[in-house]
């Protein structure tokens, strides 16, 4: 079956008074090295086609990602990618880290969305969501209890509305999805440089077998996620 996204949805929200709409999606959420990082792309009542081919980039090859890219920033308003180092998870906690990156990735725009549609079914772009390691389970080594809060944009959050499947049927999702793929792509390729033997280069610092072999080999680097399971 060929998911086909459209704006239709996008469209429905702005109808009720908002001239701007952030679609958001985040990647890297269970990789075991590199950053999350988290999509942004504004559209607004007036966007026209959906560039040809436009998919959740979990369904879309590498190049077909690529080739994507610079069609969707001529469609859009308005994108950016945000993101929260690994430090920073274990710090904080995942769902404090996306929250970062997400309102990183806000804080970048230059233009103020008047509503955000946010993939899944829980918002954590909201002020009250916080770290636990039951989010993820299966993932995390030793329990996050921040003593703090990061240290968060100064940014008036719009409205969010939570799509489940938003990658595949909102056209604004589908393209954060890819903008923020391939840019966290690009980063953990040229992270692999100073680490070739974890091959972060094809496996994106997720949980590979060979990735998971280099690990018991050599041990964890700086661009770990240290409170997470990494030798399971």
């Amino acid at each position: 079956m060929t998911h086909r996204p459209s704006l239709r949805r996008e469209k429905a929200l702005l109808r009720s008074g908002g001239r701007f709409l952030a679609g958001c999606d985040e990647v890297g959420r269970g990789a075991l090295a590199g950053p999350v990082s988290v999509g942004v792309v504004v559209v607004d009542a007036d966007a026209g086609r959906v560039p040809a081919g436009l998919a959740d980039s979990k369904l879309l090859t590498p190049a077909r990602r690529e080739a994507l890219v610079p069609s969707i920033q001529k469609w859009c308003r308005d994108s950016a990618v945000g993101h929260a180092s690994p430090e920073e998870i274990d710090t904080w906690g995942l769902t404090r880290a996306l929250r970062l990156a997400g309102l990183r990735a806000l804080a970048s725009l230059d233009i103020r969305p008047d509503v955000v549609l946010l993939d899944g079914s829980f918002n954590w772009l909201r002020a009250s969501a916080v770290a636990s390691t039951a989010d993820e389970p299966g993932l995390w080594e030793v329990s996050v209890e921040p003593a703090a809060e990061p240290p968060w944009p100064v940014l008036d959050v719009p409205p969010v509305v939570t799509e489940v499947k938003a990658d595949l049927s909102c056209a604004s999702v589908a393209a954060a999805s890819v903008i923020a793929k391939t840019t966290r792509d690009a980063m953990m390729a040229d992270l692999s440089t100073g680490h070739p033997h974890f091959g972060w280069q094809d496996n994106k610092g997720y949980a590979s077998d060979h990735h998971r072999e280099q690990l018991r080999l050599h041990g964890p680097c700086e661009h770990h996620r240290l409170s997470w399971r990494l030798g399971a």
